[in-house]
């Protein structure tokens, strides 16, 4: 059994309490022997076996209230020193280090990551994002952000950015390890970083930030506390933060809700709310799209039960093939099925509270919409069981745009595998692009938006003027990821007020203007702005 305490100051601290990570597979199997024996072990009830069964995978020591203080205490004493290494420390070795790190423990990572739950095949998506995004690529364009440098007028120019300090990151349980590691490249910015690993799911992260992130800042002589990571509930531990001076900028990844209520607390308290949160991302299908490449952008949907912010949550799409597509699509989600989580087939997740899923898809169908498939629960085996772990694929078409967003499904994000087709009354084409256009552009959240058509006028008119999003895909994965794109990041309610494109490393650092007159140069005359202001 692996055995990991809090990571602060490049020590291993362990606590008076634990968490036992138990075999997904093995709660899904017996799953009330095995959350008995998690409840015993977690109490320290005397009556709990001395010997585990190998259904316990690991233990994580809780942080105490001292050790979450001491984690950012590392963090502040390290910054000054590590803020000074150089850029091509910070990026030619530590970033390069990382990726190479995750490329090679990447099977682990994606081991531990099934152990918690996660089905396999998005694992391996989850995990190969991670590795992009400290690829070549991702690193040359960030380094290219931090420092830009011109000569004027007897005059060097630059043009920097400085790091915040102490990054403070609490990610979300169902995605902590790809978010802890997306958000850990705070540190190539300059910043130190303290880290929250979920009570719920806590191995896969702390391995990844102790077997990958820990070891590339070592190569460097990192001063210790660059790196922090403490095991808690997020509500004491975000307490702790908001009070702390030691915190610069704090970054939440979650729902609308409590990420609206953490960035006020953040803003009064004087720290940087950085927010990633609730997507309900929106797919657009015009007339002449490759329709079976769409159906099968758009069932990605389903993937992990829905239960990722970045996928597919709503589809507009044109009249002339709605009927078309929602075939194909159907025939796609077929392929969709359950399963535990190890098996490389399996696309759907647990969902333990259903409750949510059942009153969307009534209130759907109470406004007008018609189920298409789903609709229902399953077992393991993909037979229709209504006490099973699993929720079918499921599909309703929605017609009509006028009264769309009143149906809760496409007003919000779902986090369910329920998938709400539009279909818009046919009219001219003129007319149809502009209420395509105000549809993306009116969606409150503003996370990706994606669209699929051949004509050019077409795509020219979503660049020009679908502004809504952090990201846009054209006839491509909406839930793919290629560096340098920034994998996440939005407007709207998804990135809060100060929402953009997410790249950690500048979004936790501040531009700077430095203008240096060289020894020897004597003091160049102020330059008068030429007539008509330019420069």
């Amino acid at each position: 059994m692996a055995s990991y305490g809090s990571y602060i100051a490049g020590k291993d601290v362990p606590g008076d309490h634990w968490v036992y990570v138990f075999s997904a597979t093995a709660i899904l199997e017996d799953t009330f022997a095995m959350l008995a024996l998690k409840r015993q072990l977690e109490r320290g009830d005397p009556a709990a076996p001395a010997e585990l069964p190998p259904a316990v995978v690991a233990r994580v020591a809780v942080a105490d209230a001292d050790a979450v203080a001491d984690a950012l205490s590392a963090a502040a004493a390290a910054f000054p020193t590590w803020r000074a290494f150089p850029l091509e420390a910070r990026f030619d070795t530590v970033g390069a280090r990382i990726h190479a790190n995750l490329i090679e423990h990447r099977e682990a990572i994606e081991h531990l990551m099934v152990e918690e739950g996660h089905p396999i095949a998005v694992a391996r998506f989850e995990v190969g994002a991670i590795i992009d995004s400290y690829s070549p690529q991702a690193l040359a364009y960030l380094r290219g952000q931090l420092w830009w440098e011109t000569r004027r007028d007897g005059r060097r120019i630059v043009i920097r950015r400085r790091p915040d300090g102490v990054v403070c990151v609490n990610p979300p349980a169902n995605s902590p390890t790809v978010s802890a590691a997306f958000f850990a490249a705070a540190v190539l910015g300059g910043n130190t970083v303290v880290v929250r690993a979920p009570r719920t799911v806590p191995l896969s992260i702390m391995y990844t930030m102790r077997e990958v992130i820990a070891p590339a800042l070592d190569a460097v002589g990192a001063p210790p506390g660059t790196l922090n990571v403490v095991c808690g509930q997020p509500a004491p531990m975000m307490e702790t933060w908001l009070n702390s001076p030691h915190v610069a900028d704090i970054i939440h990844v979650g729902s609308v809700e409590s990420g609206r209520k953490y960035e006020q607390l953040c803003v009064a308290a004087g720290k940087k709310p950085i927010l990633e949160l609730s997507g309900n991302d929106l797919v657009l299908v015009w007339a002449d799209a490759d329709l079976p490449a769409a159906a099968a952008v758009l069932v990605e949907s389903f993937f992990g039960s829905g239960q990722i912010c970045m996928l597919p949550n709503q589809a507009l799409v044109h009249p002339a093939v709605a009927d078309e597509l929602i075939a194909l699509m159907v025939e796609r989600a077929r392929e969709v099925r359950p399963g535990y989580p190890e098996e490389p087939g399996a696309l759907l997740a647990p969902v333990l509270r259903q409750d949510g899923y059942r009153n969307v898809l009534a209130d759907a169908v109470r406004k007008g919409a018609r189920v298409v498939t789903g609709g229902h629960g399953m077992d393991f085996d993909g037979n229709r069981d209504e006490r099973g772990f699993f929720l079918a694929p499921t599909i309703v078409r929605v017609d009509g745009l006028a009264a769309a967003r009143e149906v809760d499904a496409v007003a919000h994000e779902t986090f369910f595998p329920l998938l709400p087709v539009v279909v818009p009354d046919p009219a001219d084409e003129s007319r149809l692009l502009d209420e395509f256009v105000d549809f993306a552009n009116s969606n409150p959240y503003g996370l990706r938006n994606s669209l699929w058509a051949r004509d050019p006028a077409v795509i020219d008119r979503f660049l020009r003027d679908v502004d809504n999003g952090g990201v846009l895909k054209i006839n491509d994965s909406h839930l793919g990821y290629l560096a340098p794109l920034a994998p996440q990041g939005g407007t709207g309610v998804t990135g809060g007020v100060f929402g953009e494109a997410s790249y950690p490393v500048l979004r936790t650092t501040r531009l700077q203007s430095v203008a240096i007159v060289e020894s020897g140069s004597g003091t160049p005359a102020i330059v008068p702005a030429p007539l008509g202001g330019e420069s």
